[in-house]
């Protein structure tokens, strides 16, 4: 038996059926938007999070577009001016502590607080510099997000983590070997896909609920939000499993098991094997 969970709350059943439409739908359009999907996995994470809600966060990032100079001039004009506006006269930050909590990563509450993760960070500064016309995406540097303004050959990244400061070669090859201890390279620098963020996105989620097994009902809906992804890892199917089992819907998770073990025979009969005895104890469960 769960003990009551902390907010957030789920939404309801219908409610949640329709958000899941909506995101699945959204992610299959030829251009996904991208602030419309982190919204949308917020309406499923936080059932406070209503329509009405949900259109003040886009209007507020209209709003906010709406304070950039206009065509302020090159890659690094159009960065210092988001930064002027975002980081300093609005204060979007990140702070080491924002890692341990979950509204970091939903995007109506990065804008309610002004702080979050670097990927939602960066989402702010990505749909507001969209919104006011700058050639801005976001970079998916190893282990830490940060966007880009201009083409490869004038590029000019901002670190929206920390206030949105302008970054040199030499400060890119700091947070990069730091994260991994290997250089930077080209392709690191390469636009991300906004799939790509949101999948990140869901990951982190599902990072944030791993270590905290009595939110497990979290970890479950950002597990069935990436499977309505165009593309996903099949070990995702595993994952939902070993939810489904860990919070005693024991038949369903084992039916997600064995679907992953077939997916996964072909290659790997004997890693096949041990899931499907997985999927045999957790229907044992039931006697």
């Amino acid at each position: 038996m769960y003990r009551r969970l902390p907010p957030p709350y789920p939404p309801p059943p219908q409610r949640s059926g329709e958000v899941r439409r909506r995101f699945g739908e959204e992610a299959r359009e030829e251009r996904p938007d991208l602030s419309a999907l982190c919204l949308l996995i917020g309406a499923e994470t936080d059932g406070a999070l209503d329509e009405d809600g949900i259109d003040a966060a886009q209007m507020e990032l209209d709003r906010l577009a709406g304070m950039l100079p206009y065509r302020p001039g090159g890659p690094r004009a159009w960065a210092e001016a988001v930064r002027a506006l975002l980081g300093e006269r609005c204060g979007f930050h990140g702070v080491p502590g924002d890692y341990q909590r979950l509204e970091s990563s939903l995007l109506h509450e990065v804008l309610r607080r002004g702080r979050g993760l670097p990927i939602l960070l960066s989402v702010v500064w990505l749909e507001v510099a969209r919104r006011a016309g700058a050639p801005v995406y976001g970079v998916a540097l190893p282990g830490h997000f940060v966007v880009g303004f201009g083409a490869p050959g004038e590029r000019v990244l901002a670190d929206p983590f920390d206030g949105g400061r302008v970054l040199s070669g030499a400060d890119a090859e700091v947070l990069v070997t730091g994260a991994t201890g290997a250089p930077l390279e080209d392709t690191m620098l390469e636009p991300a896909a906004p799939l790509d963020v949101v999948q990140r996105v869901l990951n982190n989620i599902r990072s944030w609920a791993a270590a905290r097994p009595e939110r497990s009902d979290i970890a479950l809906r950002a597990v069935d939000l990436s499977l309505l992804l165009p593309a996903h890892p099949a070990r995702l199917r595993y994952e939902r499993g070993q939810l489904l089992v860990q919070r005693g819907a024991f038949t369903e998770g084992a039916d997600e098991l064995e679907t992953y073990a077939h997916l996964i025979e072909v290659v790997d009969e004997g890693a096949a094997g041990k899931v499907r005895e997985a999927a045999r104890w957790a229907r044992a469960r039931l006697n």
